[in-house]
């Protein structure tokens, strides 16, 4: 590959050919007058709700933004923590147990197919309208990935590496801990990244009724004020955080894994 085709950018041509057909589509009406926002719209608007001063102008979207996304981040991180929490030793103990298989995975198979939106009635009988029936809502979205790929890390564990433990006098929990967990391990952790990607639309859809606060309930009410250049800018700082909480268990699962790097290199 030539220096120069190194250093171009290649990750922003997308994005940035988006932008500019989304430019051109608005100037060019191309889309209904009035519906579609304008990028420069969007940008100053978003400035605003950022920058601006709050509680010195009648609109909500000035200077709110840091705080909504503290609502935001820290019910998905709470949501996020729970699910993993019960997500990684369940799925060990269904990919290890058969009678732990057969007693929770069908469950888990039948549930599973149930969209969170569908969870909401639910959630809010039972929790109200408050922080507890997002980080319901949250978790559970956020659990299904995190089990089913813990699961089948370990039901990919190589054969001959536990036969050699086994033959080497290694108790089960000796086993479970020292072999199956570190083979299943890349699974574990592509389980997280997914399951952090579930969390941000899990609470995107309970912010909008579950709670008052963050930003769905943001977007809901922009929505509903027909402040489309908000709903944009929301859409947008959800997928920034999305992608900055993937990019940080991606960096997390390359350092816990450098054994693999250094195996493959060998």
């Amino acid at each position: 590959m030539s220096v120069i085709s190194q250093r171009v950018p290649w990750f922003a041509v997308l994005p940035l050919g988006l932008l500019a057909l989304w430019h051109v589509a608005v100037t060019q009406q191309w889309t209904p007058p009035g519906i579609i926002p304008s990028p420069a719209q969007v940008a100053e608007s978003w400035y605003t709700w950022i920058f601006g001063a709050p509680g010195k102008s009648l609109s909500p979207y000035s200077g709110t933004w840091v705080s909504n996304v503290l609502y935001s981040t820290r019910r998905v991180l709470q949501g996020f923590l729970i699910a993993a929490a019960i997500g990684i030793p369940l799925g060990l103990f269904i990919g290890w147990n058969r009678l732990v298989a057969n007693l929770v995975d069908p469950s888990i198979q039948l549930f599973r197919p149930v969209p969170i939106t569908a969870w909401l009635p639910f959630s809010i009988a039972v929790f109200g309208i408050y922080d507890a029936s997002a980080l319901f809502l949250i978790g559970l979205g956020a659990f299904y990935p995190i089990v089913l790929n813990t699961t089948h890390g370990v039901r990919d564990t190589n054969l001959l590496l536990l036969r050699a433990a086994r033959m080497l006098g290694a108790g089960q929990a000796t086993i479970l801990r020292k072999v199956v967990f570190p083979s299943a391990l890349p699974s574990i952790l592509t389980g997280l990244r997914l399951g952090i990607g579930v969390a941000w639309t899990a609470v995107i859809v309970a912010e909008m009724i579950a709670v008052k606060s963050g930003l769905g309930y943001v977007l809901w009410d922009a929505y509903y004020v027909s402040r489309m250049d908000i709903c944009v800018a929301t859409m947008f700082s959800v997928g920034m955080l999305g992608f900055l909480s993937d990019r940080v268990i991606y960096v997390f699962s390359r350092l816990v894994l450098r054994w693999r790097t250094l195996e493959a290199h060998a």
